[in-house]
């Protein structure tokens, strides 16, 4: 895909890119966000991202981590999933394919930006990302940019909020029920 996208560049046609098409439901958010991925900026986080997808595993993950005037985190696509016995341990998880290393860029940390969530080691994202609701520019250069909101964010203002310092939520966490690839 990437070659594809230089060949285009050289000869003076758009860059192929593609995106993600969020569908979410619960008792905050109800609708679709689309989110155009930056092949550009990080191409191995954007690979996993959409080979995750392409493979219907985000589809019943919750938004597990939410900090009002901060970000929403989902992704987890190993304790995630709405109907999960283990959903208590939804955040800790990933997936069956490898950590990445840090593909970090001078992409700003602005309100609608998509990150990947890691742990203290830069190098251990895995599957689970999050969306800004405002602007984080303390977070720059620390965790990888993945993508940023095009369309819906109204969508993700009305995602269930949870402990204001914690972020977990308490009672049934709003839900991607459908992650879809789009080109």
């Amino acid at each position: 895909m990437r070659k594809l996208a230089a060949v285009l560049a050289l000869v003076g046609a758009p860059a192929f890119s593609s995106g993600l098409e969020i569908t979410i439901a619960g008792e905050g958010a109800n609708g679709v966000v689309k989110i155009d991925l930056l092949e550009d900026v990080a191409p191995k986080h954007v690979e996993q991202i959409t080979a995750l997808a392409a493979d219907g595993a985000y589809d019943n993950v919750v938004f597990h981590r939410v900090i009002d005037g901060f970000m929403a985190q989902t992704g987890d696509v190993q304790f995630g999933k709405s109907d999960s016995e283990l959903l208590a341990r939804a955040g800790t998880g990933g997936s069956d394919r490898p950590d990445l290393p840090a593909e970090f860029s001078d992409v700003s940390y602005d309100r609608g930006i998509v990150g990947m969530a890691r742990s203290q080691n830069p190098n251990s994202a895995n599957s689970q990302f999050f969306i800004m609701f405002a602007d984080g520019p303390f977070l720059n250069g620390q965790y990888t940019v993945i993508g940023r909101v095009t369309e819906g964010m109204d969508i993700v203002d009305a995602i269930k909020r949870g402990h204001p310092r914690s972020g977990a939520i308490e009672g049934a966490a709003d839900v991607m029920t459908s992650v879809v690839v789009t080109e």
